[in-house]
């Protein structure tokens, strides 16, 4: 058997047009954190896309002679954490995700059950399955997992239109659509895969916040352009934080205050607010980006504080 080393996952790309035909399956777009789970000599070991291990953090998908058969494999797919609607939520995967401390788990795992959704297989048995089509990579997948109460193969759906519908109408992510004759490039993104979005999301850097009572209620946001200059993008007080996650976010950021605003450009939102050291990161839900007025978001909503360094938040169109 090899010693495997984390790998960069293949990626879809953005579009508005859901593509049609027999030469394509789709997919639920799942709002969680992906993972690829690793079995070689050395046992099991879990890796988000980024190379960072997540191994502690989730040790009933380490446990991969449970659900898996092979003797060596990459398994690519989404953890997900279900809210309180019964719908994946990625601020409940990420009290999962974000934990530091092992001591933790064992208690987060009673609380935030999660569920891994495997959807493509990388390496199988000693050999690597990259320029197998990904109708073969799917049977071979269907062939070594055994599906659990913390394990699923992502199912493939034929007509694009009628899941997106679904989607929207549940008011989740949106859909993946793949090529059935796709190879699988690492670290690649093009159109073999498109997703197909509900809803727009985007990962931004805290670059201020605003108080009502001692307590902050919102963060301004920014993203930086190709030159390292942080843009104002908006504001944001609602989302999934708790009371309890803003009394804790006041402190953090309180402890980063800066007497100079970050941020290249101005914006009336501003006024009033308190700037920080560009030190923090969240993802945030919205509904449009006013791309001519202002280039800010239009309802924005705070999903999660994520482990995403600010620097590798860019814009590339302001290059």
């Amino acid at each position: 058997m090899s010693t495997l080393e984390p790998v960069s996952p293949f990626e879809p790309a953005s579009e508005t047009e859901i593509p049609a035909g027999a030469d394509w399956i789709h997919q639920v777009k799942w709002d969680g954190v992906r993972i690829l789970v690793y079995r070689d000599d050395r046992g099991c070991r879990l890796f988000n896309r980024k190379g960072n291990e997540r191994t502690g953090n989730y040790p009933e998908l380490a446990a991969v002679e449970s659900y898996c058969s092979a003797s060596s494999v990459i398994l690519d797919g989404e953890v997900i954490a279900l809210g309180k609607d019964g719908k994946p939520s990625f601020h409940e995967v990420m009290r999962r995700d974000g934990i530091r401390r092992s001591d933790r788990v064992e208690a987060a795992v009673q609380t935030v059950p999660v569920a891994y959704m495997i959807f493509d297989l990388l390496y199988l048995d000693g050999e690597w399955l990259l320029k197998e089509p990904l109708f073969r990579r799917q049977e071979r997948l269907e062939a070594v997992i055994r599906p659990g109460p913390h394990v699923q193969l992502v199912p493939s759906h034929e007509d694009g239109e009628a899941l997106y519908a679904l989607m929207k109408q549940q008011g989740m992510e949106g859909i993946v659509c793949k090529r059935r004759d796709s190879l699988y490039t690492l670290g690649g993104k093009d159109r073999r895969w498109v997703k197909v979005k509900n809803y727009g999301d985007l990962i931004a850097v805290v670059g201020g916040f605003t108080l009502n009572g001692g307590i902050v209620n919102a963060v301004l946001l920014g993203i930086y352009d190709g030159r390292g200059d942080l843009h104002y993008i908006g504001h944001a007080g609602t989302g999934r934080l708790t009371r309890k996650d803003w009394a804790e976010w006041t402190v953090r950021l309180q402890e980063i205050e800066r007497p100079d605003n970050p941020f290249k450009n101005r914006h009336p939102e501003m006024k009033g607010s308190y700037w920080v050291i560009p030190k923090y990161t969240l993802k945030v839900q919205f509904a449009e980006w006013r791309w001519r007025e202002g280039r800010t978001l239009r309802q924005p909503s705070i999903q999660a504080f994520v482990d995403i360094p600010p620097e590798q938040c860019v814009f590339e169109e302001w290059r």
